[in-house]
Parts: C-alpha cells; sequence; structure tokens
C-alpha cells in the first residue's frame, strides 16, 4: 500500500466532540482533509466550523448533546448509526478544567470534571465499539494529556481524569485489539485554547511554561492533525493502547 493510501480517510465516518472549537477544530479539520465525513458534537450548536468544513466541500453532521448526562453516548452513536449506518472513528476530545487548591476544591468541581472527562469518554467508547466490532474495524483516540503522567497545579481533578484516560485507553486496547478495533490516545502538551486562556493570563507562569518547553513555544490545534489522522488511518492498525504524547518536547526534559 502506497503511503498516501495508507493515510486516506475516504468513506470513512468520523466522530468528534468538542469539534467546532481548540483541539477539536484542528483534529476535524485534519480528519475532513484526509478525506473523512464529519460528526461534530458539541455542547451547544457552533456553525463556524461546520460551514468552513462545508465550504471546502467535505460532509458534515452537527450535534448537540449534554455529554455528562448518561444517555447521551448512546443516543449520539444512534443518531449517526441512522445517518451514515456506521462508525467508523471516533475522537473523544470534549472536555473541561476547573482550577483551585485541592484543599478548596468542591465536591461538585470534582464530580462535574470526572463526569464530562472520564465517564462520557468511557460510555462514548462503549457505545461506538458495539457498532465497529459488527465489522471488526474501528479507530477510537482518547484525549489524554500530559497530565496523565504528570500531577500539574491546583487542577487535581482535571489530572485525576486525564490519569484515567490514559489508563482506560490502555485497558480498552487489550479488550479490543482481538475485535479488529485500535484504542488509543493523544496526549497534546500546553495548547493554546480557552482551556488555558486563565493560565497564559498569568505572565509569570507563561513565560515560565513556554521557557521549559523545547520547541520554544505553546501547541496550536493545528499540531495534532498529523498525530490524529495517523491514529485514525491503516497506518497505525497494529498500534494499540499507546499514549501518543504532542508536547512540543515538554515530559522529555
Amino acid at each position: 500500500m502506497s503511503s498516501g493510501k495508507l493515510f486516506d480517510l475516504s468513506g470513512k465516518i468520523a466522530v468528534v466532540t468538542g469539534g467546532s472549537t481548540g483541539l477539536g477544530r484542528g483534529m476535524a479539520m485534519g480528519l475532513a482533509e484526509s478525506g473523512a465525513s464529519i460528526v461534530l458534537v458539541d455542547h451547544r450548536m457552533r456553525k463556524d466550523t461546520a460551514e468552513e468544513l462545508r465550504a471546502r466541500g467535505h460532509e458534515v453532521m452537527t450535534l448537540t448533546a449534554d455529554l455528562s448526562e448518561n444517555d447521551a453516548p448512546q443516543e449520539i452513536v444512534n443518531k449517526v448509526l441512522e445517518r451514515f449506518k456506521r462508525v467508523d472513528i471516533l475522537v473523544n476530545n470534549a472536555g473541561i478544567i476547573r482550577r483551585s487548591a485541592a484543599t478548596s476544591f468542591t465536591e461538585k468541581d470534582w464530580d462535574d470534571v470526572l463526569a464530562l472527562n472520564a465517564k462520557s469518554v468511557f460510555l462514548l467508547c462503549q457505545a461506538a465499539a458495539r457498532d465497529m466490532m459488527k465489522r471488526k474495524k474501528g479507530k477510537i483516540i482518547n484525549i489524554a494529556s500530559v497530565l496523565s503522567f504528570q500531577g500539574g497545579i491546583n487542577v487535581v481533578s482535571y489530572a485525576a481524569s486525564k490519569g484515567a484516560v490514559g489508563q482506560m485507553t490502555k485497558a480498552l486496547a487489550n479488550e479490543w485489539a482481538p475485535e479488529g478495533i485500535n484504542v488509543n490516545a493523544i496526549a497534546p502538551g500546553y495548547m493554546v485554547t480557552d482551556n488555558t486562556a486563565k493560565l497564559r493570563e498569568d505572565k509569570l507562569r507563561y513565560r515560565q511554561i513556554t521557557e521549559r518547553i523545547p520547541a520554544g513555544r505553546w501547541g496550536e490545534p493545528k499540531d495534532l492533525e498529523g498525530a490524529v489522522v495517523f491514529l485514525a488511518s491503516d497506518a497505525s492498525d497494529y498500534v494499540h493502547g499507546h499514549v501518543l504524547l504532542v508536547d512540543g518536547g515538554w515530559t522529555a526534559r
């Protein structure tokens, strides 16, 4: 198979949660440019990304859902199956972060973050895998974090949730690799997104973090395009349970 064919996603159906903004938007764009039809799942209706994708000639479906509700993941998959008949690629990107010292961290903030960042990820994996098993083929890509490996500061629930995503990815890969399903994760480093806006406003912390990144800059959503296309394509057929760091070298230092 030629290298071009290895990364060709033509005819594939890719579901991207949190797909209209930030990292999700970058990955949705990359998947679409490689040929996939895109399902954008967002907490509220956002039109800009869908309109841009359509303007480029890509097929797009938009869905709104509160992923913290237990029924939402299966309902999303059901709607995708109703239109496209299958789910080929699932990118679990939607997530939130709450910042506070651990001694004052509220139970609600803990529950909110774990519900969206970990529980909904599992439920979406489960719902998509049930369909993928019918064809013995599928790609599930969870979005972890450098905080799957490190503790961070004042983000105890986020670190816990992303640690869970990393271990969940490995556990599901063990179960589903024999079913032809690749379960892997991408662990972004410090990225320019809404989630990091407050952190970047702290000039001292921004400078300290930037100086520690070997690449000398924070990541942009476009920096995840190659990683997600690789893990969504035939090029990664023998990659199972891997957490791929895209962090500018942060964890290597």
